[in-house]
């Protein structure tokens, strides 16, 4: 074995690197095992002593030490379908933007236009802005989108003599800037103190944003703060030395007021109703609220009774020249660990020191860290104008932000105003900057945080501003971006959400871990009883596979889902096709006489060819499913792609060196037991020669599916027709009828209503104001079905909600429609290209479509006869990839014997259905282990993966039985169609 040492190297180093990522998740669950111990059933206590860990030591490996946070963050994460919690898919509003763009013009072709495009987005995949430039140009195609864009406050882009398509460039151009912006926002709002390992990206080429929560039950709160406009201000600031005259008499009268139990309890109460100064607008979502820990040093409590302010809150003390404490200069007045900015807010709200306070003293928290590792927040004090105590400006006076380098080639931020701004702005840094000894700040805040404080040099006359800091360009991006935050409000609704109830999630847990331990028991018992000694190195490494996979999907922060774990355990299970090839061939180079440590040698070597080709093959449905794919597929996808990676490393190279150390100890090794010993050995089955039974047999499952499409149909999943869904478990058995006469009254739309498990379980999906998006609107539907319900039986619990909007699931329907083709055509292009002739492709591309197209014709046959929900959704798409990556990875062993037969000297004498039959009899063990071990992990995630596994399963079950016989039965014998005997000396490679 060549490069045995390299590979021992990558082997150890691997394993190192998969117990070091590994190991957080393990020390993280132990934390908080520490914490339900000390808490004994108090979510306060528990989520007390998890934060007070944050910043402590948890985990010491000797030559670096790490605190319960970062621990935390590099655990495996759990997907909300395991977790519990909520998935939003938000959308910004680009109508509103363009509207504003435009100032609210009343053009009658300009709202018509924009009108039609809001119709025809919903079914195309065209932009909004191409939509609408469409629309106008269609209106009326002499007309000039400059004379109603080329406004004032659009001066510096947009010219009165600008061409349409400038314009529309113009718009582009602010509408990807407006979803930047509403990234930025929304992720400050997520992050700030709220929920524990949220997860927050931008859709690709769409105006999407995808937010998941992880623990947040809190549904209504959740949109409500997510959907909330910003609100972008300026104002101006104290001196910290004005202020910390302020903070010692707080500090004093809490000292004297904490001596009394009534007031202990006061500021208590007032930190639970805290909501938030600057604590973030989500921290009280029920994920995670920041509190004091437990110090158990008896000096530190003595010091915070004495110091309770100055115990949680470091003033801005600074050294002089001399060496003396002083006190620091600007609006900054003081510093705290995250985890102690809810009690300082605590403090600052109990009525004791509200009333001490001047209404005029504003007090907000920095929006970022003072550095990522401190996780220590600056607290600004900041100067309200007016009696209502408000900004001394409001954002809608900017016109344009951009990010900037300044004369020296530092970043900066360029701020332009409109001339109403210009002139209060004027008024604002005269004032300022009046005293030369003392130049004031002015805070930049939006959504209650301070993004920005810098010092006004001088007086600006013209409305144009430079802000300068210590500012990387990422931070001129995003600071510009908030600044137009003010001047282009571009609202984001919410399009669709998923929300997963905690019981749910453990149920979830519980049914996957028993589906996925059954699952590999059953593997590891099947290769050892086939294939004996040999069976059972195999069984080695696919642990060591699973080990692998879990320690990379660890390091990579890899969500794990329900579907990610049916995708583990199916990796498995196709795992073995690897072992199966070379065990299949190095028995048969065993009966050729050979010796053992030959055999083995020429086995792997032999095997390489199909091993590689069918994994490459379903390598490539796994890239599509990621790109294609959101949610929970992404998790079946990731799963998918690292098992193949890391089972071909294990079978290939892990088993390798077993067996070198196996020989290299003498050890005798046997790769079948009596009874497996001539199984499928000299079987001469005529494949080909019935070939037409077959193709009959298949035409007529597809044509009957065909029919009933056209007239019965699919039962499309809300992902793909648009609507609302709910997973409802009742105390009792339930009848579908009742439920569904009852929300009919109350929708006035008929509800379509499953069993969704067992009688007590159902499944409800409704259109009834679904292109409603409003707080108002969520209400409404949640009441009505609340009172429905009711009628039924009051004992019941949503355990499930999930909401696409019809525009979304018009996009999702469309890319699964793109990504079945898309896939269809890579494949044959890998296999044109590695078998370097038209007649393999076209005849996998065959099998293919016929593996679609009967699974789609079980699906509306057998739709409504079988007691589980067989949905067209997201998941049965990702079952037909995966289906179609297997069905290509069994024919393409098949095509790789073809071609070797084809090769050898004596199949001259053979006519072209006698060579694939030798092919496909020669194959036939490999294709019977393999499809038993595939089928009977499918059959387990059928029987035990819980209903929401149910329909997935259950697609690729059926997938994986007629793709091994698409292999055997269509592939194969349409090459002998297709290949002329004439032609096959040409295949000759």
């Amino acid at each position: 074995m060549q490069g045995k040492g390299l590979i021992k190297f990558v082997a150890v180093a691997l394993t190192i690197g998969c117990l070091y990522s590994l190991s957080f998740t393990w020390v993280a669950k132990q934390v908080e095992k520490d914490a339900r111990e000390y808490a004994k059933g108090d979510p306060e206590k528990e989520r007390a002593y998890l934060d007070s860990m944050a910043t402590q030591p948890v985990f010491n490996l000797g030559f670096a030490k790490f605190n319960y946070q970062y621990v935390k963050e590099r655990e495996i994460p759990l997907g909300l379908d395991l977790a519990g919690g909520m998935n939003v898919t938000m959308e910004i509003s680009l109508t509103e933007l363009v509207k504003n763009l435009a100032n609210h013009n009343s053009d009658a072709t300009f709202n018509k236009a924009l009108s039609n495009a809001e119709g025809r987005l919903k079914n195309s995949q065209k932009d909004f802005i191409t939509l609408f430039g469409e629309e106008y140009q269609a209106l009326s195609p002499n007309a000039k989108l400059a004379s109603i864009f080329a406004t004032r406050e659009n001066a510096a882009s947009i010219k009165p003599d600008a061409s349409n398509s400038e314009v529309i460039q113009f718009l582009r151009t602010q509408a990807n800037s407006a979803v930047d912006r509403s990234f930025n926002i929304l992720r400050t709002r997520i992050d700030k103190f709220g929920v524990t390992s949220p997860n927050i990206q931008l859709q690709a080429g769409t105006h999407r944003i995808l937010i998941e929560l992880p623990g947040v039950s809190d549904a209504e709160r959740v949109r409500k703060l997510l959907q909330g406009s910003a609100q972008l201000e300026f104002w101006e600031t104290y001196d910290n030395s004005e202020i910390f005259p302020l903070l010692e008499n707080i500090n004093k009268t809490l000292a004297a007021t904490q001596a009394t139990a009534k007031d202990t309890a006061t500021a208590k109460t007032a930190s639970a109703k805290s909501d938030s100064a600057g604590a973030g607008k989500l921290a009280q979502l029920g994920a995670r609220k920041d509190s004091a820990g437990k110090d158990t040093s008896a000096l530190a409590q003595s010091q915070a009774r004495q110091n309770p302010l100055f115990a949680v809150l470091n003033p801005n003390i600074g050294q002089g020249e001399n060496g003396q404490s002083v006190l620091g200069r600007g609006p900054v007045i003081g510093y705290a660990a995250q985890k102690d900015t809810s009690k300082v807010n605590a403090y600052f709200n109990s009525p004791a020191i509200r009333s001490i306070i001047p209404n005029n003293v504003k007090l907000l928290w920095g929006v970022k860290p003072v550095s990522p590792e401190s996780r220590v927040f600056e607290l600004y004090a900041l100067k309200t104008s007016g009696f209502e105590g408000t900004a001394i400006m409001g954002g809608d006076v900017i016109t344009d932000a951009r990010a900037d380098v300044d004369e020296r080639g530092n970043p900066e931020v360029v701020m332009i105003m409109n001339a109403t701004g210009a002139r209060q702005w004027r008024q604002v840094t005269a004032a300022a900057s009046a005293d030369p000894n003392n130049k004031r700040s002015i805070a930049i805040v939006l959504d209650n945080n301070v993004y920005s404080a810098p010092t006004v040099q001088n007086e600006i006359p013209n409305g144009i501003s430079s802000i300068t800091g210590k500012f990387t360009q990422n931070d001129t991006k995003d600071l510009a971006n908030v600044l137009k935050a003010g001047r282009l409000p571009a609202p984001a609704k919410i399009v669709s959400e998923y929300i997963v109830g905690p019981s749910l999630g453990l149920e979830s847990i519980n049914k996957g871990l028993i589906s996925s331990l059954v699952g590999v028991i059953v593997i590891l018992l099947f290769m050892g009883l086939y294939y004996s000694k040999a069976g059972w190195v195999a069984n080695a490494a696919l642990l060591v596979n699973l080990f692998f996979l879990m320690g990379v999907m660890a390091s990579l922060g890899a969500v794990l889902t329900l579907p990610g774990i049916a995708g583990i355990v199916l990796s498995l299970g196709m795992a073995v096709d690897a072992n199966v090839l070379i065990y299949e061939r190095v028995r048969e180079e065993l009966a050729l006489g050979k010796s053992l440590r030959i055999a083995v040698y020429e086995g792997y070597s032999k095997a390489m060819s199909s091993i590689l080709d069918s994994n490459i093959t379903t390598f490539l449905t796994g890239v599509i499913l990621y790109v294609f794919g959101s949610g929970p597929i992404l998790g079946f996808a990731t799963t998918l792609m690292l098992g193949i990676i890391t089972s071909l490393f294990s079978a290939i190279f892990i088993s390798r060196l077993i067996f070198e150390w196996m020989l290299g100890k003498q050890q005798s090794i046997s790769f079948s037991i009596k009874a497996t010993e001539n199984l499928f050995k000299d079987t001469k089955f005529d494949f080909i020669s019935g070939r037409r039974k077959f193709y009959l047999l298949s035409g007529a499952i597809i044509v009957a599916g065909l029919v009933s499409m056209f007239t019965r149909g699919f039962s499309l999943g809300v992902d793909f027709k648009g609507g609302r869904s709910y997973f409802v478990e009742f105390d009792k058995p339930v009848r579908t009828d009742a439920i569904r006469d009852v929300l009919l009254d109350e929708f006035d739309v008929a509800p379509e209503v499953k069993t969704y498990g067992s009688s007590n379980e159902v499944k409800i999906t409704t259109s009834y104001m679904i292109d409603n998006t409003t707080e108002d609107g969520e209400a409404i539907v949640a009441k009505k079905l609340h009172d429905g319900l009711a009628k039924i039986n009051p004992n019941f619990q949503i355990k499930d909600a999930q909401r696409v909007g019809p525009t979304i699931a018009n996009d999702i329907k469309i890319s699964a429609v793109y990504s079945v083709i898309f896939s269809i055509l890579v494949i044959f292009l890998y296999i044109l290209i590695r078998f370097r002739r038209w007649q393999f492709g076209v005849s996998a591309i065959i099998a293919l479509a016929h593996d679609v197209l009967v699974l789609l014709s079980i699906f509306t046959l057998l739709n409504g006869i079988v007691p589980f929900s067989l949905d067209i959704d997201q998941a049965f798409i990702a079952a037909i990839l995966t289906v179609m990556g297997y069905s290509i990875n069994d024919t393409v062993v098949v095509f790789d014997r073809i071609r070797e037969y084809i090769n050898q000297h004596h199949s001259k004498n053979e006519d072209m259905p006698t060579v694939i039959n030798n092919a496909l009899n020669s194959t036939l063990s490999r294709t019977v282990v393999t499809g038993i071990c595939v089928i009977a992990v499918l059959i387990i995630i059928f029987i035990f993966g819980g209903e929401i596994l149910r329909g997935f399963s259950f697609a690729m079950l059926i997938g994986v039985v007629f793709g091994t016989y698409s292999s055997l039965f269509v592939a194969t014998p349409f090459v002998v169609e297709l290949i002329k005997e004439k032609d096959k000396e040409s295949f000759k490679a």
